[in-house]
This record gives structure tokens, C-alpha cells and sequence, in this order.
């Protein structure tokens, strides 16, 4: 694929066409403009995904990261932030990726507020492997591992992270690339756990277009309170999009490192090599 701006890499470009993937991967190139505009350069920011459709855009993005494993891109990205917490830390995850393997390390970064933006991609299977149910689901949806259609009730990903602790929770569609760039920076922008659901149709094996174009709504602003919040998330009829919560709390980060940052203040190998053996001449 050629390269049209300084965010695109050379890689080819395997999503299949009309892919939700595309407006995820503009919007978050707009973003990161926005975010440069505001004074921090792209070096500053670093990304990690999962495996799946959607880590692809690790390999689209021409932002530094590290490539992770199924189900645990969030643990890498914490390791990121704390390693060197002038960093934003942005990790992409699928829907199976986190609410399947990944859901405790997703669970728990929340609950820790540690300071890193995840972005879910929510295409409601898992189509790198032709089209299996997600957690996330419909009930009686049909595919190759359920044929007669699942028995189980979806999850709902942003009660969930409200429920856990996140100080900011999003929910986004990939058609409206213009709402979806803005939430981003504002997620980016937040001082704590961002959590992003964006819904993103599965042209090849789970095509919502029709279904999010028409029961999709924009909430006039954030919930007021947790449970207003919660409330908003809830509903089943229509599908609510835009931010339901953005609170300030005391970061994990923060609380743990206390100042410190372990990358530019670590010590030199002599200086490790010194206090091993002071360690053990002591023993």
C-alpha cells in the first residue's frame, strides 16, 4: 500500500474492504495529530495490541510499541507506563481478545486506574479465524463453533468497566470517524484507565452496518454520576454512543512510582553487578 501520510507504514494492507478496522485506524491517525498539535510528539506515545484483525494496526501505525499475545496487550501496556511513565500508552484489543483471554488483565487495569487508553475493537466475533462467538456476542448468534446459534447472554464491556473502576469509559462506532477521533484524544488526554468500546462491523462474518446506523444514538453529554452512568450503559433498545464517564482519581502509576521513572533514572549494569555483590558478601 503507498503511503499517504507520516503515520502510515509500508506494510500491505490486509483488511478486508469496508472493514470497520479502516475508521478505527483513521481516527486514531486524526488523534494523534490533534495530540501533536497540543505539544506532544508521536515519540512520546507508544502502542501494543493483541492478536487478531485488529492488531493489525500495529503494523499500519507508524507509532513505536510492542507487538503482544492474545489476550495480553493490557499487561504489556502497564508494563510500558510503569517502565516510563512519560509515556501514553495506547493498547488495541479485540472483543474476544479482551473480554475472553484477556478479561482479568483488562479487569484489573481498571480497578488499578493505572494511567493507559485501551482501545476495544468490538466486531463481535473473532474473525481472524473465520467468524466464531465472542463474549460479546448476541445471544442465538450463529457461526462455526455454534451453528445452532449461542446460548449465552453477551457481556456488556462498558458496564463492566464502569463496575470495576475505570475513570473513563467510551463507547464509539467506526463509521463516525469524526466523534471517534475526538473521543480518542480526550481518552489519551485523561489521567487514568481510558476504556474505548468502538463498534466495528465484521464486513466478512458479523455485517452490523444496518444494525448500528439505525439504532445507534450520541447521549447529549456524560453521566453526572457513577450510577447515571451505569443506567445509560444499560439500555437495550438503542445503543448509546459517546462518553459515559470521565472522573479524576489517583493513579496506580503514580501512587507506585512516587516521582520516580525506572527507564531514565535506572541504575548502570556496574552499579547492579555492585549492589549484587554487596548483597551477597553480606549473606
Amino acid at each position: 500500500m503507498s503511503v499517504k501520510d507520516s503515520l502510515t507504514t509500508y506494510e500491505e494492507n490486509t483488511w478486508c474492504p469496508g472493514c470497520g478496522n479502516f475508521g478505527i485506524f483513521n481516527a486514531f491517525k486524526t488523534a494523534i495529530k490533534s495530540i501533536e498539535a497540543l505539544g506532544m510528539p508521536k515519540s512520546k506515545i507508544a502502542i501494543t495490541a493483541g492478536i487478531g484483525c485488529h492488531a493489525k494496526i500495529f503494523d499500519y501505525l507508524d507509532i513505536s510499541g510492542i507487538y503482544s499475545l492474545h489476550g495480553r496487550a493490557i499487561a504489556t501496556a502497564q508494563g510500558m507506563r510503569i517502565g516510563n511513565p512519560e509515556l501514553t500508552v495506547v493498547a488495541f484489543v479485540g472483543d474476544g481478545d479482551a473480554m475472553g483471554e484477556g478479561i482479568s488483565h483488562l479487569i484489573f487495569a481498571a480497578k488499578r486506574n493505572t494511567n493507559i487508553t485501551v482501545v476495544m475493537h468490538n466486531n463481535g466475533v473473532y474473525g481472524l479465524t473465520t467468524g466464531q462467538f465472542t463474549p460479546v456476542s448476541p445471544k442465538g448468534f450463529k457461526g462455526p463453533s455454534t451453528p445452532q446459534g449461542s446460548l449465552e447472554e453477551p457481556l456488556n464491556p462498558v458496564r463492566i468497566m464502569l463496575n470495576v473502576g475505570a475513570t473513563f469509559v467510551a463507547r464509539a462506532y467506526s463509521a463516525k470517524v469524526k466523534e471517534l477521533s475526538d473521543i480518542f484524544l480526550k481518552a489519551m488526554l485523561h489521567k487514568g484507565f481510558s476504556f474505548v468500546e468502538v463498534l466495528q462491523p465484521c464486513v466478512s462474518f458479523n455485517d452490523t452496518y444496518d444494525l448500528y446506523n439505525k439504532n445507534t444514538f450520541f447521549i447529549d453529554k456524560k453521566a453526572e454520576s457513577f450510577e447515571e452512568a451505569d443506567e445509560l450503559a444499560a439500555i437495550k433498545d438503542k445503543i448509546p454512543l459517546g462518553i459515559f464517564y470521565d472522573i479524576d482519581k489517583p493513579t496506580y502509576d503514580d501512587e507506585l512510582l512516587k516521582g520516580r521513572n525506572l527507564y531514565t533514572q535506572s541504575l548502570s549494569r556496574d552499579e547492579r553487578l555492585g549492589k549484587i555483590q554487596s548483597l551477597l558478601s553480606s549473606l
